[in-house]
């Protein structure tokens, strides 16, 4: 359990810096050979690109890092439920474990709406552990929509 707080911590640093940056504050780091090889947070709006969550972010680089698009080994701390379109690629990615922090019930796609590892369509689902961490999540993302408002 002490290194999957340490990979959590590392995961909301970049959500940290995301919300500094103006972006949804949501970071994701991959974990390969129990070493952290890629990291991100959220930059829709720097790169004006609606596929950059930080979780697709963060297997792109990986698989970089790892020369292969499957990321078999690999595990992926995110700070937020991931969406349809990030369970998709963790599921094409072949990632072993999911951890995330906070539930996402209008726009999460694992515990939450479509349960895309649910689904007799998927090829591949991760082991998923959630709730790592929860509240400070849900808060962080809580506090920056509130300061967005005001």
């Amino acid at each position: 359990m002490l290194k999957t707080n340490a990979f959590m911590e590392a995961a909301f640093e970049e959500a940290r810096a995301a919300g500094e940056r103006g972006e949804v504050p949501i970071g994701a780091v991959i974990v390969h050979g129990n070493e952290i090889i890629s990291r991100a947070g959220n930059e829709t709006r720097a790169l004006n690109d609606v596929s950059a969550h930080a979780e697709v972010l963060a297997i792109r680089r990986a698989a970089q890092v790892l020369s292969d698009e499957r990321l078999i080994d690999a595990d992926l701390y995110v700070t937020l439920e991931p969406c349809t379109m990030c369970a998709a690629a963790i599921s094409f990615a072949r990632i072993r474990r999911l951890y995330y922090a906070a539930r996402d019930a209008k726009g999460g796609a694992v515990e939450s709406g479509v349960r895309f590892y649910t689904q007799p369509t998927c090829h591949h689902a991760p082991e998923v552990y959630s709730g790592i961490r929860e509240t400070e999540a849900a808060d962080m993302l809580r506090d920056f929509f509130r300061e967005k408002r005001d």
